[in-house]
């Protein structure tokens, strides 16, 4: 199993694509395929058809799965996309901002 840079419900940049710039909250990690759902970017149109009696069908905007090396943690502290290191604090491994230090 791959290891990700980005967790579920981190605050991320995309650095490249069509939303570059733009940034959104991690829903969803894939580690598997390396990849990631954000928050509102990426979005696809979806067909549904219905599926029970009653239920509506038709075209759903959705956020579309996009790779991982495309976005970049934001640093809580000096607010910039930030690569990521890995320090012992503590006898556990933690990600730490490769700028300024602060734990993400």
């Amino acid at each position: 199993m791959n290891n990700l840079h980005v967790k579920t419900g981190d605050n991320v940049m995309i650095i490249s694509g069509k939303d570059k710039g733009h940034t959104g909250k991690v829903l969803q990690v894939s580690p598997s395929e390396n990849k990631v759902i954000v928050e509102g970017q990426n979005m696809v149109t979806k067909h549904v058809k219905p599926r029970r009696q009653g239920e509506q069908g038709g075209i759903v905007k959705a956020e579309g799965a996009m790779y991982a090396s495309k976005v970049m943690p934001i640093c809580p502290k000096c607010g910039k996309a930030v690569r990521v290191g890995h320090v012992e604090k503590d006898g556990k491994m933690v990600r730490v901002c490769k700028k300024c230090g602060a734990e993400l």
